[in-house]
């Protein structure tokens, strides 16, 4: 009887040892997926292209502008496009308000 038990407790431990490697295997994999996906992440940081340095951010109509924008500016809204330094002076001299957040005139060097 004594032998009968102590085999069903070697079985038990076995069998827990089993459960344990599959969860730690269930873990790595967890792990390279997680690996993956930064590595993803960071090329596609990498692989961005770099933030244009003006922008003009345009009317709800798309046609006429209505600010120019340093680029970055946390104001600039959805229908902001990049463009040239020469562009946004333009912009600017043209009569298109200058953001008030950012202030691109100072940047281009209308302002001091």
């Amino acid at each position: 009887m004594n032998d009968s038990s102590s085999a069903s407790r070697l079985d038990m431990l076995r069998f827990a040892r089993r459960i344990a490697v599959q969860q730690v295997e269930q873990i790595d994999r967890w792990i390279a997926a997680e690996e993956r996906r930064e590595a993803e992440r960071q090329r596609g940081e990498q692989a961005r292209p770099p933030a244009p340095d003006w922008l003009i951010e345009m009317g709800l109509g798309g046609r006429d502008p209505v600010y120019v924008h340093v680029g970055g500016c946390h104001m600039a809204g959805k229908r902001s496009r990049g463009v040239e330094r020469d562009q946004a002076l333009r912009a600017v001299t043209e009569g298109i308000d200058a953001c008030p957040h950012c202030r691109p005139d100072t940047g281009l060097g209308l302002l001091d």
